[in-house]
């Protein structure tokens, strides 16, 4: 089977690859390289894998990928994922998520894709209360609480369309939260890592409270391989851990992991539209192809923070990017705070 990944040097879309082309799979990567991708990523497999660089959004550099490699079967994992990089800039997440699909969608009904898998997240449902066991199944209504969650929404509902109207066969993922190696350290746990390291101040949202399913990225990986054997055609899934945390006891763990002093803990203004509580049901994809998660949140994160410490070099390097966008997403909320 040849397919094409979309996002492949993006962290989860890496990690899929790496995955694939060990089974033996033919693999056709396009990624536009922004900030987050790293080619790097998949240099374990570059001997064995072609790549391509392309915006998603680019209807004839896309129309000229399927032309010339003509795949089987399209991993959708390319987006704009940071829910705080969202609310400061939401055109390029409409540009990305939902144009860049919606190509993506328009193509693969004009080349006769024999499986489009379009890679959601759990964001879409909205968020849930904190004093109660209930979880998101797949069929709960889309209530976006976000910039970013609601480009994912749309783009859920450009893949549902086209299922309906053109016989897509596509199905949709939504995976709760993804964490270990390679993640770009503008999310929470390779961020704490970083600023654990050099000595710095941790922003903290609020107290910290919010509560999040966390699922190792290789588990998540492996989920989205056995969906694309054997996931049915038309449907929705969830992947998630049910390994629940709220983000201050995430980041205290890391703190513990790496003796760390807990004072370097800050907390700030609350973000914007802040979703409480994420969980989601895998009943579904139990059912459909036996998977489940199996890396225990506590072994997933040691294992991610050792990865680190191992590769200090590129975790610092990659921090010292982002540096002064999150330094003027604290200003903005700081200032929003002040003004309410």
């Amino acid at each position: 089977m040849k397919i094409l990944v979309t996002g492949g040097a993006g962290f989860i879309g890496s990690a899929f690859v790496r995955m694939a082309a060990a089974e033996g799979m033919h693999i056709e990567m396009c990624d536009k390289m922004t900030y987050a991708a790293d080619i790097l990523r998949v240099d374990s497999v570059k001997s064995s894998i072609s790549v391509h660089t392309a915006d998603i959004a680019d209807t004839g550099a896309m129309d000229a990928i399927f032309s010339s490699t003509m795949p089987d079967a399209v991993v959708h994992f390319a987006a704009e994922t940071h829910v705080d990089r969202s609310i400061m800039n939401p055109d390029e997440f409409v540009r990305t998520n939902v144009t860049g699909t919606a190509t993506l969608l328009r193509l693969a009904a004009k080349y006769k894709i024999k499986k489009f898998v379009h890679i959601s997240t759990d964001e879409v449902y909205g968020d849930l209360p904190a004093d109660t066991n209930l979880k998101f199944t797949e069929t709960d209504p889309l209530m976006p609480n976000s910039p970013y969650a609601a480009s994912k929404a749309s783009a859920d509902m450009f893949v549902r369309s086209y299922i309906k109207t053109f016989g897509l066969p596509a199905l949709i993922v939504r995976p709760s939260n993804n964490y270990g190696p390679w993640q770009y350290p503008e999310k929470l746990i390779p961020l704490t890592i970083a600023k654990a390291l050099l000595g710095e101040k941790m922003p903290v949202y609020g107290k910290g409270d919010n509560v999040r399913t966390w699922l190792f990225v290789d588990d998540c990986a492996n989920g989205i391989l056995d969906l694309l054997k054997n996931g049915a055609a038309g449907e929705i899934y969830n992947i998630g851990s049910h390994e629940e945390r709220k983000n201050i006891e995430v980041i205290t763990s890391i703190l513990d992991i790496m003796k760390a002093d807990k004072n370097l803990i800050e907390f700030v203004p609350d973000r914007p539209g802040h979703d409480f509580r994420y969980a989601v049901e895998t009943d579904k994809i139990n059912s459909a192809t036996g998977w489940k998660s199996r890396i225990e949140f506590e072994e997933g994160l040691f294992r991610t923070v050792n990865w680190y410490l191992d590769n200090k070099e590129w975790l610092l390097r990659k921090k010292s990017e982002v540096e002064g966008f999150v330094k003027a997403l604290m200003a903005q909320y700081a200032k929003g705070k002040q003004s309410n």
